[in-house]
């Protein structure tokens, strides 16, 4: 009789599961993978590039030495990580943008930063402005990229390498299919 139970219960269980994750609004998820990779790029740039950390084992080897490395700060695991624990504050500053030409949806960061310029400023009409539940929204969507994907942000933003947004966003989390207009830059 239990087990029958607990076959009925892990069998709803996956169903509740499967559905839910297959009703993610893809406009949604896919704008916070890539919003992510935007504000963690833009939060690397602000770092000193000449600034460094030691990593490695601190342990001493049997000839007294130890092995440990110097690695750029800004793309250290340890950076990262705290990048990824407030990245997502952010998303308060994205607003859902129609392109004029397509029509297509996405959300994209409204607000300048403080090294923008007046003429950086995007066109506000194309922007619909739903007041906190749509940034929540976002927020939520963020928060739930960083927490299924945190290994594979920092491990394709510590490479250092191109096209992180379609590795990660297209490839890695298949959020945004490749190829859609929805893959394109924020």
């Amino acid at each position: 009789m239990t087990s029958w139970i607990i076959q009925v219960t892990v069998m709803m269980l996956s169903t509740f599961i499967h559905s839910s994750q297959s009703k993610r609004d893809a406009v949604l998820y896919c704008s916070a993978c890539k919003a992510i990779v935007d504000e963690l790029n833009y939060s690397i740039k602000q770092v000193d590039p000449k600034k460094t950390i030691n990593v490695g084992s601190f342990r001493l080897n049997p000839d007294g030495t130890m092995k440990d490395k110097k690695v750029p700060f800004a793309r250290s695991e340890t950076h990262l990580s705290e990048l990824l624990e407030g990245v997502c504050n952010s998303m308060s500053d994205y607003a859902l943008y129609t392109d004029p030409d397509t029509q297509d949806q996405q959300y994209r960061r409204f607000a300048p930063r403080s090294s923008e310029t007046m003429g950086d400023l995007p066109d506000f009409k194309q922007f619909k402005f739903d007041g906190p539940e749509a940034s929540d929204s976002l927020k939520f969507a963020c928060e739930t990229v960083v927490e299924e994907l945190e290994d594979d942000i920092v491990s394709l933003f510590s490479r250092d390498g191109e096209n992180v947004k379609e590795e990660l966003c297209s490839r890695v989390s298949g959020y945004c299919r490749a190829g859609s207009r929805l893959n394109e830059e924020l």
